[in-house]
């Protein structure tokens, strides 16, 4: 296979830095796939927004359809048939860029998983807590509290012999609030997203920032609540 893929570019932003082409020495704005001059596909280089890597706009309600023929066209271009015969640089370029963008399509493609990039790339600390989630969110403590409480005594009427079903039962009510809490915050989570997309590009610094605060801490609630489900999880298990 010797034919050039055509060339789908990033959309651009101009306040990134320009990456130089190893074949002809033109720059290239660092999200361009192929240099603008010859057409030669470029290094990877320094990256790390997958929104711009796949050209779209850094939103959170992507188009699933849009997004997966972006994913089509871009594996396409960077397929490793085009550049069997390239030179040894040209050739580990579409390996790596092959292997981002798998990276930046199973990312994207998830709405928890784009939130928690769009986080990343806006500057705010990762989304989930330092240890694991160790520190229990102020929002969830009576919540967490309470469930304590009933899982210890679920274990103890467990080694005493207490029937399965009343196990299960008792499990099942233990769970309804924590079940609702996580209901509450995909809503949440839903309607913090349409406000981000709502904002305008000169939207000022402090409203962005406000939204982004407000996404980063119902992230951490909602891994935490995933945590404590796993915990049920665990304890349902255990009763068989």
């Amino acid at each position: 296979m010797t034919s050039r893929p055509i060339v789908v570019r990033a959309e651009t932003n101009p306040t990134e830095s320009v990456a130089q082409c190893r074949t002809c020495g033109a720059g290239a704005p660092v999200d361009d796939h192929f240099c603008p001059s010859c057409s030669r596909i470029l290094s990877l280089g320094r990256h790390g927004d997958y929104f711009a890597f796949l050209g779209v706009p850094r939103r959170l309600g992507l188009d699933a359809q849009d997004l997966e023929r972006r994913f089509r066209d871009l594996s396409r271009q960077f397929h490793p048939d085009y550049f069997y015969n390239s030179p040894p640089a040209e050739r580990l370029a579409s390996l790596e860029r092959s292997s981002y963008l798998n990276d930046a399509y199973r990312t994207l493609r998830n709405p928890g998983s784009r939130i928690e990039h769009l986080l990343a790339i806006e500057g705010l600390a990762p989304a989930t807590a330092d240890g694991g989630n160790a520190t229990v969110p102020p929002s969830l403590l009576e919540e967490v509290f309470e469930l304590n409480e009933q899982l210890d005594e679920i274990r103890e009427l467990r080694q005493s012999g207490t029937d399965a079903a009343q196990l299960r039962a008792r499990l099942e009510a233990a769970t309804g609030p924590i079940q609702a809490r996580r209901d509450e915050h995909e809503r949440r989570m839903a309607e913090l997203s349409e406000r981000w997309d709502s904002l305008a590009p000169d939207a000022p610094a402090a409203e962005r920032r406000a939204t982004l605060d407000a996404l980063r801490e119902c992230v951490l609630e909602r891994n935490y609540i995933t945590n404590l489900m796993a915990t049920i999880e665990r304890e349902a298990a255990a009763n068989g």
